[in-house]
């Protein structure tokens, strides 16, 4: 199955916590950061998810944001020190792809943005994502 989401992160399960309805699951990345993804416990089961399985984290472009440092104080879990490799600018859109430890990840950010943050080739950003909207797959 052929997919239009550009970020597709390998990994490695490393830890499953289930609720009554939702689950957090925790994903080791090559690199060695962690991602952690909000599942519903029905997708554990069907993916057979446990620690050691193989995955794919999955994130829209759309929704990644950037900031030029770290963050503190901030619900989002997922954020994932990296190196700005390009910035293409659209009419009113860009895409900035950020290399991170074991992978790269393509952020969809307004044009002003970029401007306002000064985003170029070689800046050190912090990459986020919040954790329901990740979503695993397996090979």
């Amino acid at each position: 199955m052929s997919l239009s989401i550009r970020n597709k992160i390998p990994g490695i399960v490393s830890s499953v916590t289930s609720g009554e309805a939702m689950a957090s699951v925790r994903v080791r990345l090559a690199g060695g950061q962690n991602v952690t993804a909000a599942i519903t416990v029905d997708a554990v089961k069907d993916l057979g998810l446990a620690e050691g399985s193989s995955v794919q984290a999955l994130v829209k472009a759309t929704e990644v944001a950037l900031a030029t440092g770290t963050v503190e104080g901030l619900s989002i879990r997922n954020q994932l020190p990296g190196t700005v490799r390009d910035v293409a600018p659209g009419a009113a859109m860009a895409t900035v792809r950020v290399a991170v430890e074991g992978g790269e990840l393509t952020a969809a950010i307004t044009k002003d943005a970029v401007t306002d943050l000064g985003l170029a080739e070689g800046a050190a950003v912090t990459v986020l994502f919040k954790s329901t909207e990740v979503s695993l797959a397996t090979a």
